[in-house]
């Protein structure tokens, strides 16, 4: 256990320093410096490389993750019998980081390194073990590398098949996207090998680094590249090329690392897997490409849309609202990578009781930060707006910030419930509630957005999502005999709306902005006390007591 405390302490302070350097980058160079049309354009290369990396890795970080085992523990004749019994295990028990779990945000399966840590702890212990591993893993790399070329080389393909209809798609609202429409590939390229390897690293128990490449070393690489275009030192041509080129760097320092310190071999072992293995690798891998085709394409079709129907700046005008949106659902990554395990072994263990009080716990706290975060915004978003760089061009998208910001919400709320479909005996309802999704987005999108704009975009997805995560809720009620609904829920918004009244209060007195900022803030602190008073969250109530304890 303190490896994997370690780990984790050390990749959440890597990951809380890469959102304060994208927190700059967005907010104080991007809006400063680029135009509303250019961060529109970098916005859907971007969504386009994530939708391309998705559908081209062919399932491949999830399948490394859990076809890994099956090769290493196979290393040796009569190793572990109980392990070799774990071939012959039905793939809808493992069914792990499917579906909804922001595929969007991260192609990586993470929090899986405790698992592995474990699993390898007594090898590591062994100083001859890293020259035993090199040929120990029968083949296992050269096929996690060469199944996403593959991928990429099918979707390359399509994609290039795919420029003339969707040139005329782009042409007269967004014609820069379709100038460099080719920069998708390279640029997913060294996405998708990021991301392999990323993975590589993780099932060899090698996490911090890699961590560190995509949450930091990436942004860093990126405020680069946009701060020589602010300065002229590069044309647009360039900062686009220094952009894949950052992914590419990002790519070759997991390459090198991965060979430096995790002894693997590329060569492959025809030998291995046998029939039975391939089987279970083909089926579990079709219901992640199928999961994907869902999945991956949801949050990027408002993108598409508002690209294709209103142009590149109505697009970067979106795409900054986006990302101040998505910091209400930032601290419940955090809580549900910690839940997920949790969850698995309790429904493992058939014990309802722990389980849903386990899921009203993580919801309950979720909902909490998630409303406490959102209100935090809204009643301060002419500040926000007024003291963000050519604040008047993106305050056009202050209600795409609330519209998002509820969808975050349902996320940080609800979306632990997905984790309790994904690892239950109903995995397979996930993939058609993730099609449910696609279709919903997808009609309300192009409805709503000819009628409301960005607004229609950013209510499709808050109508969609809601749509989902109703049902997701009422499955697990019904089937895993489960709810995330408690009392707390109900304290939570009685004292948000509370609050946020008074703000609204503050904002009929004839103050300046920065004096009335300055009260709101002042209210908003007596939310802790109130918290505590109320005792909404007992799990924050207690490790504030023991924080005090300790001082």
């Amino acid at each position: 256990m303190g490896i994997i405390a370690r780990q984790s302490i050390k990749g959440t302070i890597v990951t809380y320093i890469g959102v304060f350097v994208g927190f700059i980058t967005t907010f104080f160079v991007l809006t400063r410096f680029l135009s509303a049309e250019e961060i529109g354009l970098v916005r859907v290369l971007t969504d386009t490389a994530v939708l391309f990396v998705g559908l081209a890795g062919l399932g491949t970080t999830t399948s490394t993750v859990r076809f890994f085992p099956y090769f290493k523990q196979s290393k040796v004749a009569g190793e572990n019998d109980t392990e070799a019994k774990a071939i012959s295990e039905p793939v809808e028990n493992v069914s792990e980081r499917l579906v909804v779990e922001n595929v969007s945000e991260r192609l990586v399966v993470e929090n899986v390194s405790e698992r592995l840590v474990v699993e390898n702890v007594s090898e590591r212990s062994d100083p001859h073990a890293s020259n035993s591993r090199r040929n120990s893993y029968n083949g296992f790399f050269f096929w996690t590398v060469s199944i996403p070329f593959i991928g990429f080389l099918i979707f390359t393909i399509i994609y290039w098949a795919l420029h003339i209809p969707l040139q005329n798609i782009f042409a007269e609202k967004s014609p820069l996207f379709v100038d460099y429409y080719y920069f998708v590939l390279p640029l997913a390229f060294f996405m998708l090998y990021q991301t392999i390897f990323e993975t590589n690293a993780n099932v060899l128990m090698r996490i911090v680094v890699p961590k560190m490449v995509r949450e930091l070393w990436i942004r860093v690489f990126l405020l680069v590249s946009y701060l020589l275009y602010a300065f002229r030192y590069i044309s647009l041509d360039g900062l686009i090329i220094m952009i894949c080129g950052s992914y590419g760097l990002a790519a070759l320092a997991n390459i090198i690392y991965v060979f430096a310190y995790g002894h693997i071999s590329l060569r492959p072992d025809f030998s291995f897997p046998d029939r039975t293995l391939v089987r279970k690798y083909l089926f579990y891998t079709l219901f992640l490409i199928l999961s994907a085709v869902a999945t991956v394409i949801t949050p990027t079709l408002s993108s598409y849309f508002i690209t294709a129907q209103m142009g590149l700046d109505s697009t970067g005008v979106f795409a900054i609202a986006t990302y101040m949106a998505a910091m209400v659902a930032i601290p419940f990554r955090s809580l549900n990578a910690i839940a997920n395990p949790q969850v698995a072994q309790t429904i493992k263990d058939n014990d309802n009781q722990s389980l849903s009080t386990l899921i009203k716990q993580v919801s309950n706290n979720g909902f909490l930060v998630g409303t406490l975060i959102l209100a935090l915004i809204w009643t301060n978003i002419d500040f926000i707006f007024h003291i963000l760089p050519n604040g008047e061009t993106y305050e056009v998208g202050k209600y795409v910030v609330l519209l998002l910001g509820i969808s975050q919400l349902n996320i940080a709320t609800f979306n632990i419930n997905a984790s309790v479909l994904n690892y239950s005996s109903y995995y397979y309802l996930s993939l058609i509630l993730s099609f449910i999704l696609t279709v919903l987005s997808l009609i309300l999108n192009n409805f709503l957005i000819p009628i409301w704009g960005i607004n229609g975009a950013a209510l499709a997805s808050v109508l969609s999502y809601s749509i989902y995560y109703g049902l997701l809720c009422l499955i697990t009620r019904i089937l895993c005999h489960v709810s995330v609904f408690s009392t707390g829920h109900l304290k939570t918004l009685a004292v948000i709306l509370t609050l946020t009244a008074l703000c609204y209060a503050v904002d009929l007195i004839n103050i300046n902005i920065f004096a009335a900022t300055a009260v709101k803030i002042s209210i908003w602190c007596l939310t802790i006390p109130v918290i505590i008073r109320l005792n909404i969250s007992p799990e924050m109530n207690n490790t504030l007591k023991t924080l005090f304890r300790k001082r």
